[in-house]
């Protein structure tokens, strides 16, 4: 069931939502999620079974004027496009990538279209760190611009989440506030933190035998590390000790394949993977959190996702910094639910033909 909120603060939208892990810390804060889209039927489920909420779908084919009004946009817009794997496994196989990638790739332009037509006071968008370097710069040029023109004064940081959680994941967040109603309004981003955990204390103390690698996949990972390692080549698996290392690689939602990317050591026996909910520990989500898909579902939710300890620091400071501008939110007209196409794309139940 949906939890009531009472003294609400702002209101905000959570576009290609995935599993949630923006909504939270906004929601923390004080803000009402007023509509929320998710393409993933699988995501889908996990966001029902946490908010109460089945998403609206393909936001391509949501009219921008149908979206209820909202303080803040928030955006964690499809990396694949961009990413620096994505962009060597499109290379390999002859297609696009970029905002040539007519698949996601132009995803971008949707939460363009939505700001100019509903003005939020402020966004967030988050992606992955190669965003601003790809297509040598052009690409996040051409989005700089765009939130430029559509009248924002824009805050641009790459965080690596090792300040926060026990694992390297470094990507870009991009923070906008509309000129016309702060000016010369002054971010700064959250300033390092001491992280409170290190990768041993995320593990579960009891683990199933199917996470451990069977002898088959140990041998092969090994040898495949082996020659690529002849070839000057930095591709292979990662082995953690968590009785001396820290932090991890980062969790990529290809972890459902074998898990070679973030591998955890065991005494007498094969490494084994992560189960899903060291990995959604991994992301900064709670214990709290309903997984209610298969594994392998779960490793592509949380290898797509947020960290959500960096959301929550960069969603503080956010509203930190419009509080003390002295122009808070009540100054927004009262929002009153949109009640035609909008119901259409937020049916409150699950849809019959996907089965756990």
């Amino acid at each position: 069931m949906e939890k009531k909120q009472n003294n609400i603060k702002f209101r905000f939208i959570d576009l290609f939502a995935g599993i949630g892990g923006i909504r939270r810390p906004f929601e923390k804060l004080g803000g009402k999620c007023v509509f929320t889209s998710e393409y993933d039927k699988y995501c889908q489920i996990t966001y029902q079974f946490n908010f109460g909420e089945f998403p609206a779908g393909d936001i391509t084919k949501i009219d921008e004027k149908d979206i209820p009004d909202h303080d803040i946009l928030l955006a964690g817009f499809p990396c694949q496009p961009f990413s620096i794997a994505g962009v060597s496994k499109k290379n390999s196989l002859g297609l696009e990538h970029g905002f040539k990638d007519k698949k996601q790739g132009n995803l971008f332009f949707d939460i363009a279209r939505i700001l100019k037509e509903k003005k939020p006071k402020a966004f967030l968008l988050e992606n992955v760190k190669n965003l601003k370097s790809h297509d040598k710069g052009r690409t996040f040029k051409v989005i700089e611009n765009t939130l430029k023109a559509l009248g924002y004064n824009l805050f641009i940081e790459i965080i690596d989440a090792a300040d926060f959680v026990p694992q390297h994941r470094e990507r870009i967040l991009i923070v906008g506030f509309r000129k016309d109603i702060y000016p010369d309004i002054n971010f700064t981003f959250p300033q390092q933190r001491k992280r409170k955990t290190d990768i041993a204390d995320i593990l579960e103390k009891e683990v199933d035998q199917k996470y451990t690698l069977s002898s088959r996949l140990w041998k092969y990972l090994k040898s495949h590390a082996e020659k690529h390692k002849k070839m000057g080549n930095g591709f292979g698996f990662g082995l953690i000790d968590p009785e001396k290392d820290k932090t991890t690689r980062t969790l990529s939602a290809r972890y459902y394949k074998d898990g070679s990317e973030i591998l955890i050591k065991q005494k007498g026996k094969n490494p084994r993977r992560l189960t899903p909910r060291e990995c959604a520990r991994l992301m900064g989500i709670g214990d709290d959190f309903k997984i209610p898909v298969s594994d392998n579902q779960a490793y592509k939710q949380f290898g797509n996702s947020v960290v959500v300890p960096v959301i929550e620091a960069v969603a503080e400071e956010m509203i930190k910094t419009i509080d003390n501008y002295g122009q808070d939110f009540k100054k927004a007209p009262k929002l009153e639910y949109v009640q035609n196409k909008v119901e259409e794309y937020q049916p409150r139940t699950f849809c019959p033909e996907i089965s756990l």
